[in-house]
């Protein structure tokens, strides 16, 4: 799928709730803690890391995100 941004940056978790992906905030963070998520092909831990166009997040096995 891909994610439009509207400005530089957005942060990871604020991503994944934007897209739906998760029910909450909280449960963003906790999989991006558990390392769930990786950033251009390596795991990222930060729930905060400034996503920006050209990053491709990858969620589980099942979920690709193109930031455009």
């Amino acid at each position: 799928m891909k994610f439009e941004l509207k400005e530089d940056y957005i942060e990871l978790f604020k991503l994944l709730k934007v897209l739906d992906l998760v029910d909450s905030g909280a449960q963003a963070k906790m999989i991006v803690a558990d390392g769930y998520v990786k950033r251009n092909g390596e795991t990222e831990l930060r729930k905060r890391a400034k996503i920006i166009s050209g990053d491709i997040i990858t969620v589980g096995d099942d979920v690709t995100i193109e930031v455009v």
